[in-house]
């Protein structure tokens, strides 16, 4: 817009144009400063619980598919896939965003560094415990 101002000051550009492209700049500017004002003010939450869906039916992709008619077979693989690619012997899809990123961390194993948040202790080693926690050790005291 400055340059466009510079260049209508000089004579480069006629004030006709200079002040349609300002109108059209403005009018741009503007929808940019609202969609950027709607994302801030968008919560946390409703991010999150998008986030949370798409997990979800990422999940659930071949249960929900395999018990599906025809019609809402086709509506999830549109959900899903942005096309797909066919050889005489494979059908190879082409994801959506989030589910690209999904399926390429699950294709490389690349998931969270942390340890499951699930993990139980580790068992008794064979014989640590008193009165013969393991039957291999039983017999072999019960033998001597």
């Amino acid at each position: 817009m400055d340059g466009a101002y510079t260049d209508k000051l000089a004579g480069k550009i006629p004030e006709d144009f200079w002040e349609r492209k300002m109108a059209d700049w403005r009018s741009e500017e503007h929808q940019v400063k609202m969609a950027i004002q709607g994302l801030s003010n968008a919560e946390a939450g409703d991010r999150a619980l998008g986030a949370q869906r798409i997990f979800e039916l990422a999940n659930k992709a071949y249960s929900l598919y395999v018990s599906q008619n025809p019609v809402e077979r086709a509506k999830l693989l549109r959900m899903l896939f942005s096309n797909c690619s066919v050889d005489a012997v494979t059908v190879t899809p082409t994801y959506r965003k989030p589910f690209d990123m999904i399926f390429e961390r699950a294709r490389l194993e690349e998931w969270s560094g942390r340890e499951d948040s699930n993990l139980r202790p580790p068992g008794p080693e064979p014989g640590a415990l008193p009165d013969c926690a393991t039957p291999r050790m039983c017999a072999a005291v019960r033998c001597r």
